[in-house]
């Protein structure tokens, strides 16, 4: 498969050709010029306050995605007529192909309807993959490999990051109230990733345990984290019966 990587699409895709593709899709002169206005508002960075956005739509805009699959809506007729399937979000695609060979036309494919639309290819994180080896690719929060596929490691980080501000050990609250709390999120992560194998949600379910074992280990005056016999003391029933989201469980009963 080609794992494809446009090089700074959100700053250098050029508004004029961007309003001419959308102007094909759209007659209404009011919302084109409200589109071109979105496009021309600007943007507010933490830190680095007010800057312009003199090509291409804001990163993060409710709309950027939706102008996106505009701008590279011709991309993907090119490559459909050539018989090859893309999978795409946004400037985000990955192209699957059934030998190596046709892996490098559809590259190429590519390279060229990147120069019709004015943007480059990264040179670096653009490449040929053989899936069925070690090593895989991500595309969209996935890692794939060998017909497998899992949360990839930035994906499970920001999930820890978020969880790490609910389990400190020295969190006041009660069990019951941090569960509560970090449930949600795990519902949320959980309806997105649940295609994973089973063992990638085991292992995170193992490690929410283990955070939430500590603190109550440190309620109990113990230092460290949960270990040895924490485990038999606050077993994996426990959590269940206290209420913590089971990520594996819910893969299991296909929830």
């Amino acid at each position: 498969m080609v794992d494809a990587d446009i090089k700074g699409y959100f700053d250098s895709t050029p508004h004029n050709k961007l309003m001419e593709k959308i102007g094909k899709k759209i007659s209404d002169g009011r919302v084109l010029k409200l589109i071109e206005s979105y496009l021309q508002a600007g943007v507010m960075e933490t830190g680095k306050g007010w800057e312009a956005t003199p090509e291409g739509p804001p990163l993060g805009g409710v709309i950027s995605p939706l102008l996106a699959n505009i701008y590279l809506d011709e991309l993907d007729w090119e490559l459909a007529r050539a018989g090859l399937q893309m999978v795409r979000y946004a400037d985000d695609f990955v192209v699957l192909c059934r030998t190596e060979k046709e892996a490098i036309r559809a590259l190429e494919l590519i390279r060229r309807g990147m120069e019709q639309a004015q943007l480059r290819l990264h040179p670096d994180k653009t490449k040929i993959v053989d899936a069925t080896q070690r090593g895989g690719f991500d595309f969209l929060g996935y890692h794939f490999e060998r017909g497998q596929k899992w949360p990839r490691k930035k994906s499970e980080h920001r999930l820890k990051e978020k969880l790490q501000q609910h389990t400190r050990r020295n969190n006041g609250q009660s069990l019951g109230c941090i569960i509560r709390r970090i449930n949600p999120i795990l519902r949320g992560w959980y309806n997105y990733f649940r295609f994973s194998k089973l063992n990638a949600l085991q292992r995170m379910d193992g490690w929410i345990r283990g955070r939430l074992r500590s603190i109550l280990r440190k309620r109990a005056k113990k230092k460290g984290r949960g270990r040895g016999k924490d485990h038999q003391r606050w077993c994996n029933r426990f959590f269940d019966e206290a209420g913590l989201f089971n990520l594996t469980a819910a893969r299991q009963e296909g929830r």
